[in-house]
């Protein structure tokens, strides 16, 4: 018996031909018709859009059949496009949604749905749960309403949507590209074989900027990475940066909301370096004023940030959709999580790796200050703060004993330190005396616990780190 469709944090991803499969693609398209349908009456449009993956062309072609044999419009992409171009685009049409095929920085073998709803942020838990229960029921009644692509054509019910120049015209409206362009810098981008292919060279291009593009080309298996921009994945480019004399290196996932940067000198920014610079870079360069929005995995510079800036700071659970509606009602000028996505006031609430690789290169330019200078004042503001995180696999059986022993005897004390708080919204984190802190996260989809830690030192992170580790050992 096939796997029920699952969508977790953000979508559903699944292993192509296994359980991504055409018909279960239909289903959740079928999933999205009927929630839209139960919205009431009226007339529906969705965006659809797909990365570079193996046939994801052809599984959005597959769910634009689905939701044009349910009456509603599709406006569906002719190329590969960026999950945050995807998102703009539902704003720019006024469209009632979005469905994007992707699996992000999953590996090739994988692809995904996501759903977005019409601010462009990714669907509320609520939304998911009616989708996901729809498209299951879809599976086993059979109750799929399709129409021909070449018909649904013909009828005007899809129609192909080149959103690219009123993505980078909202753009400029963010940023003075025209400007930024006047600059004479080298930018070395990793697209990682991705939806973000071409994005910051055609945005760039006709200026001083020289852009250096490596792993430029669809290739749906990845090869030699992962489309993840973490230090792990980036080796190449971060030589590519030092053998062009670059300064700065950017790299974007498989969908392109997220971005990973490398400095002048080669070395990888972690997620946290560059979340607290993106904030330092819109208070103190731009002056702007609004409150940060930060997951529990998200850096503590924040809230000594808002405190230097006078500016709230919320935070929340894990995924992106937590962010986004606190965001939208406090009007933040900045939502961002430890995985590298950034979204900002003014554009979408949803991640975009563009718009944050951009505000980057404005705030080089504006300063004169390298990505190294610029980090290094960052912590003469708000000490020195490293990071790490370790992901350990195991078993749901052991993860069970993991959480009930947890639960039962919350530690008092870590590494010898006072624990002074302890937030169980979202794992077990564990805020110590001296400001560092410990998380221990368990996924709720598959036997893992990550485990992150944020210090003065990266000794310290290390130690941490490995207090975690003998915290999970049952």
């Amino acid at each position: 018996m096939p796997a029920k469709i699952k969508f977790g944090t953000d979508g559903w991803r699944a292993v192509i031909a296994e359980d991504f499969t055409f018909a279960n693609v239909r289903a959740c398209a079928q999933g999205v018709a009927d929630y839209l349908t139960d919205a009431g009456p009226g007339k529906r449009s969705i965006v659809v859009g797909y990365d570079t993956r193996f046939a994801s062309e052809d599984f959005a072609a597959a769910a634009a059949e689905v939701l044009a044999g349910n009456g509603i419009r599709v406006f569906l992409f002719p190329k590969p496009t960026p999950t945050p171009v995807t998102s703009y685009t539902v704003t720019a049409l006024k469209a009632d949604g979005a469905i994007m095929i992707t699996a992000s920085h999953n590996p090739g073998n994988y692809n995904g749905f996501k759903y977005k709803v019409a601010s462009g942020s990714s669907a509320p838990t609520e939304v998911i749960s009616q989708i996901e229960k729809s498209a299951n029921a879809a599976v086993d009644k059979g109750t799929i309403r399709r129409l021909d692509l070449g018909e649904a054509l013909k009828k005007k019910l899809v129609t192909y949507h080149d959103p690219y120049h009123a993505y980078a015209r909202q753009l400029n409206h963010l940023i003075n590209i025209e400007a930024l362009k006047k600059n004479k810098l080298k930018i070395v981008v990793d697209s990682m074989f991705g939806a973000g292919i071409g994005y910051f060279k055609s945005l760039l291009e006709g200026g001083q900027i020289e852009i250096h593009e490596i792993n430029r080309v669809r290739n749906p298996l990845f090869p030699g990475i992962q489309p993840e921009p973490i230090s792990k994945n980036l080796s190449k480019l971060a030589r590519q940066v030092i053998r062009n004399n670059a300064s700065v290196g950017f790299a974007t996932d498989g969908d392109a909301d997220r971005i990973g940067i490398i400095d002048e000198n080669g070395r990888f920014m972690t997620t946290q370096e560059v979340f607290a610079l993106l904030a330092m870079y819109l208070l103190d360069i731009r002056k702007e004023r609004g409150p940060l929005v930060k997951t529990l995995t998200s850096t503590d510079m924040l809230f000594t940030i808002g405190e230097i800036y006078n500016v709230p700071v919320f935070e929340t659970t894990v995924g992106f959709k937590y962010v986004a509606p606190i965001m939208i009602k406090e009007k933040a000028l900045l939502g961002g999580e430890e995985s590298g996505g950034y979204g900002f006031r003014g554009h979408i609430p949803e991640r975009d790796g563009m718009l944050a690789g951009l505000y980057f290169i404005d705030y080089i330019v504006r300063t004169g200050k390298s990505p190294s200078q610029l980090l290094a004042n960052l912590f003469k503001k708000v000490g020195p703060h490293h990071y790490d995180r370790l992901d350990i696999h195991t078993t749901d059986e052991i993860k069970q004993q993991m959480l009930a022993k947890m639960s039962a005897e919350p530690a008092a004390k870590i590494g010898g330190q006072k624990v002074v708080k302890l937030d169980t919204r979202d794992g077990f984190r564990y805020k110590l005396e001296d400001g560092s802190w410990l998380l221990l996260r368990f996924s709720g989809t598959e036997p893992l616990v990550r485990i992150y830690a944020e210090c003065g030192s990266m000794e310290e992170v290390q130690k941490l780190i490995q207090y975690g580790q003998e915290m999970v050992e049952v």
